[in-house]
C-alpha cells in the first residue's frame, strides 16, 4: 500500500515550518447534529471542512464554467462515451504520498458503492469504469454518451481521496486541499492548519476555525461581535446592519441557490398532482421575493431548479392564479379547501418568513398553511425527507446534475419522492443527446414537467449576500464553489 504514513504524524511535520499569517473563522449550522462527516460523498458531508481539505478534478471558474484543478486537461471521444484526462503532476496528499491515477479510479468508482448510498451516485452513475493509462493519465468510460461530463465533475462533493482510504477518511480528512485537519469537533470548533505543500502555494491564512452555531441570527451577531470573520448567507434586511460600516464588507453574487418548500408526492393528499399544482399556483413569486429576501435579491423561477445563468434554462409563465388553484383543488375533491403543515427551523433566515408569506398568499385559494417549528440542531437528519412538507435549501448546480440528483426516481436526495418513469427516461435521453439545440429542448421539457407535476415550490433563485469583516482579504465576490480558499485570510 502506498499510503502508509498517517495524516496526523505528517500534518504536524508539515505545519512546523509554516509562517504565522492569521486565523480565518467561519460558522456552520450543525445541521447534522454533530454527525457531520469528512467523507466527501457522505449524505452528512461537513461542507466547509471538506471544501478546504480536498480538491476536485475539475472546478468552477469565476463564470461557473469547468476549469482545471487536479486535472489539467480533458477531451472526449466522438461519441462522448470515453473521456481522457491528464492529471496534475507533483501533487501530494496531506500524508505525504503522491496523487496518481489510481487514486482517481478509486475515488470515482467508490461513489457507486451501494453500501455508502451517496447522493452523488445519482450525479455520476453514468460512469461505467475508470481505466488507468499511466500515473498521470486516465480515461473514464461511460455507460451512455454524456456531452457535459466536466460539469458533473465540478460537484462540490466529488473530491479526490487516496486509494484505499475510504474506511479512515472520516477521521483523517486526508486530501490534497489547501488545509490539513488538526481537530475535528462539528458541534464546537473544528481547526484546520495551512498545507505548505498545496500545489497552488502555501495558504494565506495559517489556520481556519469552523465554529458550530446552529441559530442563524446568532451567526449574524457573531460577525458583528468579531467572533467570526464571514457569514455566507444573510437577508437583504440584515445587510442594513453592516452597510456603510467600515468594519464590514458586503458582497452580493447572483447564484442558482434557492430556499423553498417541498411536498412529499408519496403521501396523501400531496400524492395528487392537482393538489400540488394548486399549492404552487397560489404563490405570487414577485411579492414573495420582495417580502422574504428583499427587492432585487433574486430571480423568479417556476418550481424547477435550473437557474437563469444556466445554458439550459427555459422560461415558463408561473403567475399567481387563485381561480385555477381553487379549480384544481375542487377537481381533486377539496372543494372546501385544504390544510398543509410545513416543518421548518431557523437554519436559514428566509425559511420562517417564506412560510409566513405563503400562509397569507395561499389562504386566498382556500389553503390553510400551518408552521411546525422544529429544532435547528439535527434538522437535516431528523426532519428533512421525513416530514410530509418541509423547508429546504439547495446550492447552485448545473441543470443535468440537479435534475438527476433532486428528481430522478432513484436519487438519494429526491426530497419530494417524485417517481416518474417517463421523466427518468427523458433525463437519460437529454444526457445522451450530442446536438446542443436538441439537448436544450429536452431539458426544457423536463423543467415543464416539474412545473406541471412536481412537488417542490421553488419560488426564486437567490443572489447570495454575504458579510465579511473589514480585515478579510482574498475572498473575491464569486459563487461559493469558485472561492480559492488558499487566498483567504483575516489579517
Amino acid at each position: 500500500m502506498k499510503h502508509l504514513i498517517t495524516s496526523v504524524v505528517m500534518a504536524s511535520t508539515l505545519i512546523s515550518g509554516a509562517a504565522t499569517a492569521g486565523t480565518f473563522r467561519l460558522a456552520h449550522d450543525v445541521g447534522y447534529a454533530g454527525a457531520e462527516s469528512l467523507d466527501p460523498i457522505s449524505p452528512n458531508r461537513f461542507f466547509y471542512a471538506n471544501q478546504m481539505l480536498y480538491s476536485r478534478l475539475v472546478r468552477q471558474d469565476e463564470n461557473g464554467q469547468p476549469s482545471p484543478d487536479l486535472a489539467t486537461e480533458w477531451s472526449a471521444s466522438a461519441d462522448a462515451k470515453t473521456w481522457t484526462f491528464e492529471l496534475r503532476k507533483g501533487v501530494k496528499f496531506h500524508d505525504g504520498s503522491d496523487l496518481d491515477s489510481a487514486d482517481i479510479k478509486y475515488t470515482l468508482e467508490r461513489i457507486k458503492d451501494p453500501e455508502i448510498d451517496s447522493p452523488v451516485a445519482a450525479v455520476l452513475g453514468v460512469i461505467d469504469s475508470v481505466n488507468i493509462i499511466n500515473d498521470h493519465k486516465f480515461e473514464i468510460k461511460l455507460s451512455a454518451p454524456h456531452a457535459d461530463l466536466p460539469l458533473l465533475l465540478m460537484d462540490y462533493r466529488v473530491r479526490m481521496i487516496a486509494e484505499g482510504s475510504g474506511d479512515t477518511i472520516t477521521k483523517t480528512g486526508n486530501g490534497t486541499g489547501p488545509f490539513i485537519l488538526e481537530e475535528l469537533d462539528p458541534e464546537g470548533t473544528t481547526v484546520l492548519k495551512a498545507n505548505p505543500n498545496y500545489w497552488e502555494g502555501t495558504p494565506a491564512a495559517d489556520a481556519l476555525e469552523i465554529i458550530g452555531i446552529p441559530d442563524s441570527q446568532a451567526r449574524v451577531q457573531a460577525v458583528m461581535a468579531g467572533q467570526i470573520d464571514f457569514e455566507d448567507s444573510i437577508l437583504a434586511q440584515q445587510s442594513k446592519l453592516f452597510s456603510n460600516n467600515p468594519q464590514f464588507q458586503l458582497q452580493s453574487i447572483a447564484t442558482g441557490e434557492w430556499r423553498g418548500l417541498v411536498f412529499r408526492t408519496d403521501m396523501a393528499p400531496l400524492d395528487n398532482a392537482k393538489v400540488r399544482k394548486a399549492l404552487r399556483l397560489a404563490v405570487d413569486r414577485d411579492e414573495m421575493l420582495k417580502l422574504v429576501s428583499g427587492e432585487g435579491a433574486g430571480t423568479v423561477t417556476c418550481d424547477h431548479p435550473v437557474w437563469s445563468g444556466d445554458q439550459y434554462r427555459t422560461n415558463i409563465d408561473c403567475s399567481q392564479n387563485i381561480a385555477e388553484a381553487k379549480k384544481l383543488l375542487k377537481e381533486a375533491g377539496f372543494e372546501n379547501g385544504i390544510e398543509v403543515t410545513i416543518s421548518a427551523a431557523d437554519n436559514e433566515p428566509e425559511w420562517i418568513r417564506m412560510i409566513e408569506v405563503y400562509q397569507q398568499q395561499a389562504a386566498k385559494a382556500g389553503i390553510t398553511v400551518k408552521l411546525n417549528m422544529v429544532p435547528s440542531d439535527g434538522y437535516w437528519s431528523d426532519v428533512w425527507m421525513k416530514h410530509p412538507a418541509v423547508a429546504t435549501r439547495w446550492s447552485q448546480r448545473p441543470a443535468d446534475q440537479i435534475l438527476n440528483e433532486g428528481f430522478r426516481s432513484t436519487a438519494t436526495w429526491n426530497e419530494t419522492f417524485f417517481k416518474n418513469t417517463d421523466f427518468d427516461n427523458a433525463l437519460d435521453a437529454a444526457r445522451s443527446e450530442l446536438n446542443f439545440d436538441k439537448r436544450k429542448g429536452l431539458y426544457a421539457d423536463l423543467q415543464n414537467t416539474l412545473w406541471e407535476e412536481g412537488g417542490a415550490l421553488i419560488p426564486y433563485h437567490l443572489n447570495q449576500t454575504r458579510v465579511l469583516r473589514s480585515n478579510v482579504t482574498g475572498l473575491a465576490p464569486v459563487e461559493n464553489f469558485s472561492i480559492r480558499w488558499h487566498l483567504v485570510n483575516a489579517e
